[in-house]
């Protein structure tokens, strides 16, 4: 059985409240061009700019390779003099910087302190079926398990967090996710900005209750229908603090930027203007860096991106911003140029290679229609192989059909079936993928990446943004593993209602 959302978060003494509001029809985009509702918070609300940028907690792995976190519930300071009860890796929000290096096998213990069952997935990784994160392979209350992750793969700027089904949207947004930085040594002599001068940024929204607590929309295990299209918090978190600023010297930068938020897109900009000198992507470098006054990012999409701040007068401040939105969630984060320093790092005019496939060796071309299904469409029960806590009620509507009268998100017309197959690839070659909307779907799959044209050139991705009533096509080579793995929604409220498929590697 699969755990209802209110066990989870609506119980007494749970992480995430419940909040009741009366269904009005499903909300599909935004005026900001995030598909989604905004859910304001009912707490007094901190300033911009009036907390300073959290550095976040490094975890390196052991001699042997090894490293250990663990998911428990705890009270962390997120708005400023109040407590927030969070469930995320080591007690903290977001969760530890994992290091790794490219080449060196991490195993990774993920113990679970809380009362329902968790699934960690390795977003970007290249992993074993048995140690992906499918989402019923459980790792049960007062246990945990080691996830054996290769890293035989590209460096670059990933990410890891929940995967539990029906619950990926409500774990994540009540902590559970953290950055996961895959380095590369030979990447040293490009002379990139480094240490100090390396930032990886978290960008998540969220909203709050009148205690400070963390307010997710639902009532009796079901979505309210206003945020069946995705959940938009007001407040803007970068590191698990809202709105923050920090002190940077005269000098470059190299930002790691993931938009770990449930469903709001970004388009990051900066005031009074400059570059964003683009380098890496989800999957790692580009073959060249590419000047941008905007970068746009779904939730789960990353980018590394290069900022001179010596371009700016000592005292100025420069302030990262969200051209998707206005008000408060149209400001991310404030620069405040400090003081003059020597930058040996520069940006070199190529950075990698990247083979450019030849789409006349594509096998197979597969069709991947992303909409929303009927009302009703679904399923009681998902047959988990991980069991239940409490009750054991299903994950679904209040008359226990998986959904009520809510409509289910879907990929080819029909809603996630764990254990049936959309598709079925054979290792070793390659295919061409595409995928239709009705409106904005993030569209990633594990195991696999996607080949696309940037700029002129061929750059490496996990997860696309494809815009409504749009197709995007990728090429896709079929490398790694053989076994069972999914391709689903990024937007969270969308993957929980079913936007998920199987896909086997033969």
């Amino acid at each position: 059985m699969s755990l209802s959302r209110r066990q989870l978060f609506g119980l007494s003494g749970g992480i995430v409240s419940g909040v009741a509001l009366t269904a009005c029809g499903i909300a599909m985009t935004s005026p900001g061009g995030s598909t989604g509702t905004l859910l304001t918070s009912s707490v007094p609300l901190p300033r911009p700019f009036s907390t300073d940028l959290p550095r976040l907690t490094p975890l390196r792995p052991d001699r042997d390779g090894r490293a250990r976190v663990t998911v428990r519930r705890k009270g962390v300071e997120i708005l400023p003099g109040r407590t927030t009860e969070i469930a995320g890796y080591d007690g903290l929000f977001p969760g530890p910087t994992i290091e790794a290096t490219k080449g060196v096998p991490l195993h990774l213990t993920v113990a679970n302190e809380l009362d329902v069952p968790i699934v960690n997935h390795l977003h970007g990784g290249v992993v074993p079926p048995e140690h992906d994160g499918y989402p019923t392979d459980f790792v049960q209350p007062s246990a945990s398990r080691v996830y054996e992750y290769p890293l035989d793969q590209r460096a670059a700027t990933l990410w890891y967090h929940d995967h539990a089904m029906d619950l990926t949207g409500p774990n994540v947004y009540a902590g559970m996710a953290g950055a996961f930085v895959l380095r590369d040594p030979a990447e040293e002599d490009l002379g990139l900005p480094r240490e100090e001068r390396e930032l990886t940024l978290v960008i998540t929204d969220r909203s709050f209750g009148d205690d400070a607590e963390l307010v997710y929309p639902v009532t009796d295990g079901v979505i309210d229908s206003r945020y069946h299209g995705g959940l938009l918090g007001d407040v803007m978190l970068v590191n698990g603090a809202p709105w923050p600023r920090t002190d940077v010297d005269a000098a470059r930068y190299r930002l790691r930027i993931l938009n770990a938020c449930n469903a709001r897109r970004l388009e990051l900009a900066l005031d009074p203007g400059g570059d964003l000198v683009q380098v890496a992507t989800d999957l790692g470098l580009m073959t060249r860096p590419h000047r941008r006054s905007t970068l746009t990012l779904a939730p789960a999409e990353r980018a590394d991106v290069v900022v001179d701040f010596s371009d700016h007068e000592v005292g100025s401040q420069v302030t990262l911003v969200n051209r998707l939105d206005d008000g408060a969630m149209g400001e991310v984060l404030r620069f405040d140029v400090a003081r003059r320093a020597k930058d040996d790092s520069r940006v070199p005019s190529r950075l990698a290679s990247i083979e450019r496939l030849d789409p006349a060796d594509v096998v197979v071309t597969r069709d991947f229609k992303l909409s929303l299904g009927a009302r009703g469409q679904g399923h009681g029960s998902h047959g988990s192989s991980g069991g239940s806590t409490g009750s054991g009620s299903s994950g679904g509507g209040r008359d226990g059909s998986g959904g009520g009268n809510l409509a289910m998100w879907t990929v080819n017309d029909q809603p996630y079936r764990p254990g049936v197959d959309i598709a079925r690839p054979r290792l070793g070659t390659l295919e061409r993928w595409r995928f239709t909307t009705d409106v904005h779907h993030p569209v990633h799959a594990h195991l696999v990446g996607f080949q696309v044209e940037q700029d002129g050139a061929p750059v490496w991705k996990d997860t696309i943004d494809v815009g409504p009533t749009s197709r995007a096509e990728v090429l896709v080579p079929i490398e790694g593993y053989r076994g069972r793995y999914v391709l689903h929604c990024h937007n969270l409220e969308h993957e929980d209602r079913m936007m998920m498929a199987d896909f086997s590697v033969v």
